[in-house]
């Protein structure tokens, strides 16, 4: 099975040929994205499917943030355009859970704490990250953490 990185290889060579002007400029952004992430963690070879979809959903954020600033800004050409390059780019991550999931794993985490609260926010995120790691946004685990810490 081929790895992520050889994938977005391959689709923008597609996306060469066709003259995908969006496909191939949101792929070479990606790979470069890649490149800079290899030369950062100063690795020797290609980045793992983990780390790639990492990067990828740090690339997704940035443009659903880019999103709220240009909803702002009363630009919906350049909100169009990123949900353009979002849908893109949610092609090479694993689809994300819902919000039923995050509130599952949220609870299971909670359960054994016997007061919990505020307090133990930090915690509780940080273990509903690591279960769902690159399946979901961290906003939505912090909005679910936070809507049932309060109660």
């Amino acid at each position: 099975m081929s790895t992520l990185w050889e994938t977005i290889n391959y689709d923008l060579k597609i996306a060469m040929k066709a003259k995908d002007e969006l496909d191939l400029s949101v792929l070479r952004m990606l790979l470069s994205s890649f490149k800079y992430k290899i030369i950062e963690l100063k690795l020797t070879e290609e980045i793992g499917d983990d780390l790639a979809i990492q990067v990828i959903g740090a690339e997704i954020k940035k443009r659903k943030d880019s999103i709220v600033s240009f909803k702002k800004g009363d630009r919906p050409d350049l909100v169009e355009q990123e949900q353009k390059e979002i849908k893109v780019l949610e092609k090479y991550v694993p689809k994300q859970v819902s919000a039923e999931e995050i509130e599952k794993v949220v609870r299971e985490i909670i359960e054994p704490m016997e007061e919990a609260d505020m307090n133990y926010f930090g915690a509780v995120m940080g273990q509903a990250m690591s279960k769902l790691a690159g399946k979901v946004d961290g906003n939505d685990v912090k909005d679910m953490v936070m809507k049932i810490l309060s109660n």
